[in-house]
């Protein structure tokens, strides 16, 4: 049987401990109302956000809930949000159910249960994936462009 070293064990309990304030500390953040320019709008009959551009309007939007499909839009090597992004949500068996332009960094919408296609169109450049919404959790779709053309 190996044995693990006395180090690694006290690392690892300091992790153990301090995770939870890390999580507590960023789910209770404080939201400044005023730096908040976000409201739920609809199209379709789905309810959706589209912004998170400064820190109280991500804080803002990443703690909504009853949102079932959650998009997150970067560009670059450094992973920086982006807000010029075409969406479109369209349903499997065809037709555009949420159609945005210049949406994100981050765009959460409430989809009825089904499977969906996502294009994320930024600067020509086109990327896609699928979402399969049910009664769990929230569907995470993360769009990256590598340039900043």
């Amino acid at each position: 049987m190996k044995h693990a070293h006395p180090l690694m064990l006290s690392l690892a309990a300091v992790g153990l401990l301090l995770f939870p304030l890390m999580a507590q500390s960023a789910s209770t953040e404080s939201v400044d109302p005023a730096g908040v320019q976000v409201q739920q709008q609809q199209q379709n009959g789905i309810a959706y956000l589209s912004g998170g551009i400064g820190l109280d309007e991500s804080h803002f939007i990443q703690a909504a809930k009853g949102y079932n499909l959650h998009m997150t839009f970067s560009v670059g090597a450094q992973n920086q949000y982006t807000s010029d992004v075409s969406v479109q949500v369209q349903k499997a068996s065809g037709g555009t159910v949420l159609a945005l332009d210049n949406a994100g960094p981050l765009v959460y919408a409430q989809l009825p249960t089904g499977k969906y296609t996502v294009v994320a169109t930024r600067n020509g450049e086109e990327r896609r994936d699928v979402a399969s919404i049910g009664g769990g959790a929230a569907h995470n779709l993360v769009f990256h462009w590598t340039g900043d053309r």
